[in-house]
């Protein structure tokens, strides 16, 4: 299916994720577009972007939770932080799922640049568009995604700087 072209499921999908994330206020001028929704990181001191992609695949459309940036520095300062911490990102992300309400397990993340040229931190959801809470438990994953992040590097603006 061409990004265009996107399964009424998942167009209905990205559009309650909008409006619940829209409501939220943590996320700047959200928007869908295609077969994806994008809202800017708020208050980073570079830009960057949470999006949920639905994304045909073989066994029916995916859904990808993400958090992108063209900028090295804000990759490389999230990384930095994970390493003299000695955190782990995904336990982080699992302790912001859980206090959100996510009852799903492990959401296991990827980071990448992508050919597009973005540094990439993103989790594949364990379920596809056509679930019944999909577009709730998504907009936990969002909501986990940055509130975990936002902890990170310098995903928040000092204003000291």
């Amino acid at each position: 299916m061409a990004q265009d072209q996107i399964s009424a499921p998942a167009s209905t999908l990205l559009a309650t994720i909008r409006t619940r994330l829209k409501a939220t206020g943590v996320l700047d001028n959200t928007r869908v577009e295609g077969s994806r929704f994008i809202g800017d990181a708020s208050g980073s001191a570079e830009p960057a972007e949470y999006r949920v992609d639905v994304v045909s695949g073989a066994g029916g459309d995916e859904i990808w939770v993400s958090l992108v940036t063209d900028n090295r520095w804000l990759s490389e300062s999230i990384e930095s932080d994970l390493v003299h911490t000695g955190d782990k990102l995904e336990e982080l992300l699992e302790e912001e799922l859980v206090d959100l309400g996510w009852e799903l397990g492990t959401l296991p993340y990827e980071h990448f640049r992508s050919d597009d040229m973005l540094f990439t931190f993103r989790s594949k959801m364990p379920f596809g568009p056509d679930r019944a809470d999909a577009a709730e438990q998504t907009v936990i994953a969002v909501l986990g995604y940055e509130q975990c992040f936002r902890e990170l590097g310098d995903m928040t603006e000092d204003e000291e700087d």
